[in-house]
């Protein structure tokens, strides 16, 4: 009995936020996944970080009210969750990073991958070069981030949109909007 409550109150949330912030039914799915697993939780919330028109447009990752996000459990702040979609050969993939309090990277993961090649970017073992990195690090494939033999547009893409999401949090940062 216990379960099926927490379940519906995780439906209940997941329905909530589907219709708040726009994210399609089956990504929001796989975000709550992620989300509860990592940190260990049955229920969370989350809100939404905008940033002004003038700061945007200068920011390497444009935020868009839908894609940075403060993370709670209860009114516990817990974290932050950016997701965004980065180009491959042909196509786009979405993909998330979960950050502590402080911006450092916790986890990274690859949501939705829509290519016949390319896919080992979404191993745990090729996303854990970027756990650990805080804004104001740069990572640059070849230099401190390695390759994949046949994924190399999808490793530079994801090792750029990295990169530019780190950028984007020091002036978030240096703005006082974090």
């Amino acid at each position: 009995m216990k379960k099926k409550v927490v379940k519906s109150v995780v439906s209940m949330l997941t329905i909530a936020m589907v219709m708040g912030f726009g994210l399609p039914k089956n990504l929001q799915k796989k975000v709550d996944k992620e989300i509860t697993g990592y940190f260990e939780i049955e229920t969370f919330t989350m809100e939404s970080i905008p940033v002004q028109n003038n700061l945007n447009k200068d920011l390497p990752s444009k935020i868009t009210g839908e894609n940075l996000f403060k993370l709670f459990d209860g009114k516990s702040l817990i974290g932050y969750m950016f997701i965004e979609q980065a180009p491959s050969k042909t196509a786009q993939f979405d993909y998330m990073v979960l950050l502590d309090k402080n911006f450092k990277i916790l986890h990274s993961k690859v949501l939705i991958y829509r290519e016949e090649y390319g896919g080992e970017i979404g191993s745990k073992r090729w996303l854990k070069q970027f756990v650990g990195k805080i804004p104001g690090d740069r990572v640059d494939y070849k230099t401190n981030i390695d390759g994949i033999a046949g994924a190399t547009i999808s490793v530079r893409s994801m090792t750029n949109a990295i990169d530019d999401l780190l950028q984007t949090l020091t002036i978030l940062q240096e703005n006082k909007v974090l």
